[in-house]
């Protein structure tokens, strides 16, 4: 996932930076840094676990326990 399509994702989920960072269990930092693709100017490469998580959020999918999951829609906000 580029910088680029990262933003385009939390865009297209309405999210602002912090709430983008509070679905997937980041500081709004980390949200920055991967928006702008580096850090300190070093390149930043968006984890997999991160890219993943941003999927799930996609479908529907707020959290999941090991055994069931969680909807957006039932999230307390």
């Amino acid at each position: 996932m580029k910088p680029s399509q990262f933003r385009a994702w939390r865009k297209s989920m309405g999210y602002k930076q912090k709430e983008a960072a509070e679905r997937l269990g980041l500081k709004k930092r980390m949200i920055q840094y991967y928006e702008n693709g580096n850090r300190d100017g070093k390149p930043v490469e968006i984890p997999k676990s991160v890219r993943l998580a941003c999927y799930a959020l996609s479908t529907g999918i707020a959290d999941f326990d090991g055994e069931k999951t969680t909807e957006n829609s039932t999230l307390a906000e």
